[in-house]
């Protein structure tokens, strides 16, 4: 690889930063190169190598927040899909969790280092004992519960967009079932990929329902995050609210 140099850094006050260029070399195909290269000199993942996030996704979060204000010093945290672990350490910082009192429990099947101010189960958030474990490691119900998940890729692009839009329905399945009244849901899903079923669902059940696409997801992905807010409650019987439908933007 060689570096040149390359435009302002965001914030920086107009400084130059060197661009690196993926040298074609035998084995690695144009589109992966072009990808890599893409990647490497992306601002988001050059901001979260010097400031210490695990990944560029932690900017979704922080700007999604940063607007709509989820992430409430003392509330507690539950994120699905957690590694590498950029969600976690935002949540943490933001809610002001600290290693003696966690607000923040993650999950995934996936190993990942230690968060600071989160405590992290190693499991597959599909298993059956899931939502019990993650309600009895965060010590009560949460305010928000956060989803970053998407399925393995398989190359088959319908394929793995049903696959994803799945872990987003079951993501919202248990938000409904754990959240305080008056709590918050936000999940990855697809452009297109949340009418009908899942869409009422969350109007049942939440004040407001919005898309929401940050500026660090990348402009030609189909990418999507949806935010329900203000949990309206569960019934007696245990199932969600069924009052009026919220708003969808």
């Amino acid at each position: 690889m060689t570096k040149k140099p390359g435009g302002a850094r965001p914030g920086g006050g107009g400084a130059r930063v060197l661009r690196t260029k993926v040298k074609k070399k035998s084995g690695l195909k144009d589109s992966s190169r072009r990808w890599l290269e893409r990647h490497l000199n992306d601002p988001y993942v050059q901001r979260s190598k010097a400031e210490g996030y695990r990944s560029r996704a932690a900017y979704k979060l922080i700007e999604i927040d940063d607007r709509h204000h989820i992430l409430k010093p003392g509330a507690r945290v539950i994120d699905l899909g957690a590694a590498p672990g950029g969600w976690c350490q935002v949540a943490a910082g933001r809610v002001r969790s600290t290693e003696e009192r966690p607000l923040v429990v993650g999950i995934d099947y996936l190993d990942m280092d230690p968060v600071p101010g989160a405590a992290i189960l190693k499991m597959d958030f599909l298993d059956d004992d899931a939502p019990a474990r993650l309600t009895e490691a965060l010590g009560g119900a949460p305010d928000v519960v956060l989803s970053d998940m998407a399925a393995p890729t398989t190359g088959h692009r319908r394929t793995d967009h049903l696959r994803t839009m799945h872990l987003c329905e079951v993501a919202a399945d248990f938000a409904i079932s754990v959240l305080k009244p008056g709590g918050h849901f936000l999940a990855k899903t697809f452009q297109g990929g949340t009418e009908g079923g899942l869409l009422d669902l969350l109007k049942r059940n939440f004040r407001t329902v919005h898309h929401v696409k940050p500026p660090a997801s990348r402009e030609e992905s189909v990418e999507l995050y949806i935010l329900a807010k203000g949990f309206k409650g569960r019934t007696a019987d245990g199932a969600g609210g069924a009052g009026e439908a919220g708003e969808a933007a």
